[in-house]
């Protein structure tokens, strides 16, 4: 099925579904997808809005993120420490609510929270530290940023860049998957907080062109040009640092052409992961070579630096060095479809979905 017609395939499950303030409306795992997600791995529930108890909380739903790593939990795999879904199950995600009761002491109604929420327009809560929830500072600046850019997406690129990539003036960088989510971040901190270099990697001349415009010097289109010769063309003298966000033959193609001492920090592998047999790096000795480092991260590993990295981002936006670039499907029903754009390319920045838009007031 060619992308054009699996879009309009999830456009036809959304058809006729909208929600309203009187019931909770979730979206639960029907099969586990085989490959990529479809229509049919995605099963739309309606019932009643749940009461707290002594302890608890009632969150209501405004916005929610979406991320590859969504098709691992409705396989039944994914993050370590997120409980293992079967079919029938709510998917797991994350998102930015209000607390609209509250029976616990220590949250107050009308506060804006980001965490755990799940793919549901109502959630009760007793807020445990698993649900990793945090309060959304009053900053002026929008809710929707709580679904990526000042959430766990923010998280990802802030700690992949700084905490595994070592970042360094002038250095000669490439960037793959550089108009999603946590690239269209990095590219900006890199050019604008620290003054690297980047060459950047995306799919089609509409991408290439919106990296340009947000931190890249020049681009690389993977769909249409061979990125070896690009990499000799654009990088003769080599890479220092490399963010991957792909995996697969463009990390393969780095590795080639890294630098001494240089630097490759493995943040995604969305190219491998619906692969029947997985990829194989076969040019790993390049490290040895050039007395370079590979390093990964779990982005909860990160989450004591929270509020620091947020203050980072959050005074970055309001200096004009980094613009939060939020792809925003309207609509909770759209919810499949969201997630589906993300492996078909067609989401530019954080891909998230409104569920009800900004909320009218919070504290």
């Amino acid at each position: 099925m060619i992308a054009a017609d699996a879009l309009s395939a999830f456009e036809s499950l959304s058809r006729d579904k909208s929600i309203d303030d009187e019931a909770l409306f979730e979206w639960r795992v029907k099969n586990r997808p085989v490959g990529n997600v479809t229509p049919d791995d995605f099963e739309w529930t309606v019932g009643d809005i749940p009461e707290p108890g002594d302890g608890e909380v009632l969150l209501k739903t405004y916005y929610l993120g979406l991320a590859p790593v969504m098709r691992f939990y409705m396989q039944g795999t994914g993050a370590a420490g997120e409980r293992v879904l079967q079919p029938g199950d709510v998917i797991h995600g994350r998102g930015v609510a209000q607390v609209v009761k509250s029976r616990h002491p220590d949250w107050r109604e009308g506060e804006m929270v980001q965490g755990q929420m799940g793919w549901r327009t109502y959630k009760v809560s007793a807020m445990t530290d698993q649900e990793k929830f945090f309060r959304m500072p009053s900053n002026g600046l929008p809710a929707a940023l709580g679904a990526g850019v000042l959430g766990m997406t923010g998280l990802s690129a802030h700690a992949g860049f700084f905490g595994c990539g070592d970042p360094r003036p002038g250095d000669l960088m490439v960037l793959s998957g550089a108009a999603g989510g946590v690239g269209s971040m990095v590219s900006q901190m890199a050019a604008n907080v620290i003054g690297c270099d980047v060459v950047g990697i995306a799919g089609g001349p509409d991408k290439c062109r919106f990296i340009l415009e947000h931190g890249c010097s020049a681009a690389i289109d993977y769909k249409s040009e061979d990125i070896g010769e690009r990499l000799d063309a654009l990088r003769p003298d080599g890479i220092d640092l490399y963010f991957d966000n792909v995996g697969g033959e463009t990390l393969e193609a780095c590795l080639d052409r890294l630098r001494m001492h240089a630097r490759i920090v493995l943040c995604g592998s969305i190219s491998e992961y619906t692969r029947d047999v997985p990829f194989k790096l076969s040019n790993y000795t390049q490290l040895r070579r050039t007395d370079s480092r590979m390093q990964g991260f779990f982005v909860y590993n990160h989450l004591p630096r929270w509020n620091a990295v947020m203050d980072d981002m959050t005074g970055w936006i309001k200096d004009g060095k980094l613009q939060p670039v939020q792809d925003i499907v309207d609509g909770f029903q759209n919810m499949p479809r969201a997630l589906a754009n993300l492996y078909y390319g067609q989401n530019v920045g954080v891909q998230c979905c409104s569920v009800r838009g900004e909320p009218d007031e919070w504290i």
